[in-house]
Parts: C-alpha cells; structure tokens; sequence
C-alpha cells in the first residue's frame, strides 16, 4: 500500500531495534507470526502510526515494565497479598506481564494465547523452553520437593498445562489436582466478580494426596485475581499436605493492581 513504510526505510537506533527485536510479537488475523521490528512495522503500518515515534514509545513503555522484574521474573506476592488477606501463598512470581498499556500483549501473552487456542504444539514447546531455567531456580531457591499444576478448564485436545506437565521434565513428585467434571463448564475468566471465582475454585477444583511435603510448587498458566492458584493452596494447607511454603508460579499474570506496589 501507498501508506506504508517499508521495514528498510526505517530509522531507529540499534538499541532501540534491539529491544524490539527481543520483545515485540503479533500475529496476524492471517495466522502469520512476525517478530521483532518486522512485527512492529507491520502493526504500526496496520494501525496508522509513525514508527520511529512509536517505537520509542514502546521502548519506554517496555523499560517502566523491567522495573517489576528482579532476575526476569515478577514478583506478584503484595498484589496477591492485597487481594486476599489471607492468601495461602507464601509468594507468587509472573514470567510476565499477559498485556502491557497500549500496545497489548507481551510477546508471551501472544504465545500463551495462541499455544492454548489454536493447540500449537509449536508454541506450547517454546514456552516451555523459555520458562524452564525459572523454574529449576525456583525449585533451588525455594528447596521444592513437590510440584502441582493447576488443571485447565476448557475442554481441548491438546491441553497446554497438561503438555506443560508432561514436558517440562522436573524430577519432583506430583501433587494431584483435578477439575471436578460439572454440567456446564463455567472457565475462571468468565467471571466478573471475585467472590464468583472463588466459589468456582472452591467447588471445582480437588487436590487429594497422602502424602506431606515440604514445599511445593504450583504452576499456573495465566493469573487475574489469583483465585484458582490460592484456593488450591487454601486446600494444601487445609489438608496439611504441605509443611513449609507453598510459592506459586504463573507464565503470565495480570497488571492491575501493581502501582501500589511501593518498591518499585
């Protein structure tokens, strides 16, 4: 099209290509997957904007978000904290941010969302790759001796926690967890209000072991309110299946509500 700057025509710094090139993430409605400045290119040709103006944009944008990471990885202990008074939790950590102000979501968002909506097998190993070495330093730092995962909600044929389970090869015991089968299914994100969420995995969600540990790992794929991860530790606790700290680990988390974080 007439309008639209071709990606050699493009004058941004090398920092900034940089930082694009290790962030930025779209696919297309066309199912095309563009990375890095091609990416951003086509999104800011698609959308109508200048691109080197946007680009510094987003690199600001992207630099105020690093500021919530401490060795790549987001602490959303406070936000969880605030949330639920009691919270089972003795600490949450987000890979990343689901979204980031305008410009949507991160490049993990992407991939999360396409590795569970279209079944990408593809996606769903990448990530898994991405996010290993967080988790073996998690379970080191944290001295895990037993892992859980929080079971998927909607019924699919590749379902990506379970491929997260099979591959992710931690040589820890499983706690089991399931989703209590119900008339209708009714997933977390369809809900609006926080007391819905609760009772939903309050009444779905069922952890049943003998066996006590100390700390225990749980992994979730993507976190609003934290209803699901902290009511399944509610029910760790409540059974005495765990004697020590309970952490818990979502690939992407929301947000809202870390501006009252005072640290950062």
């Amino acid at each position: 099209k007439e309008d639209e700057k071709p990606i050699n025509e493009v004058n941004v710094s090398k920092d900034i290509q940089r930082i694009i090139d290790t962030n930025y993430l779209i696919i297309t409605p066309a199912g095309e997957r563009k990375e890095g400045l091609e990416g951003f290119v086509y999104w800011c040709n698609k959308t109508k904007q200048p691109i080197e103006k946007t680009a510094q944009e987003y690199v600001k944008i992207i630099n105020r978000y690093k500021l919530f990471k401490k060795e790549g990885i987001v602490d959303g202990t406070n936000k969880i904290k605030a949330t639920f008074p009691n919270t089972c939790l003795s600490k949450l950590y987000y890979l990343d941010f689901y979204s980031i102000e305008r410009f949507g979501k991160t490049k993990l968002g992407q991939l999360l969302l396409y590795a569970k909506q279209s079944q990408n097998t593809k996606f769903i190993k990448e990530i898994i790759n991405d996010i290993k070495p967080f988790v073996n330093s998690l379970v080191k730092k944290w001295h895990i001796d037993a892992i859980g995962f929080i079971p998927p909600t909607v019924k699919r044929e590749v379902q990506f926690m379970k491929e997260l389970e099979r591959n992710l090869h931690v040589r820890l015991a499983k706690i089991p967890i399931t989703k209590v089968k119900t008339e209708v299914s009714v997933p977390q994100k369809t809900l609006s209000k926080l007391e819905d969420r609760i009772e939903n995995a309050q009444k779905t969600i069922v952890v049943e072991t003998q066996n006590i540990y100390r700390n225990i790992l749980l992994i979730d794929d993507a976190v609003g309110s934290g209803s699901t991860i902290n009511e399944t530790a509610a029910q760790i606790k409540d059974k005495g299946i765990c004697k020590g700290k309970i952490i818990g680990l979502a690939i992407t988390g929301s947000f809202k509500g870390f501006d009252v974080i005072s640290e950062v």
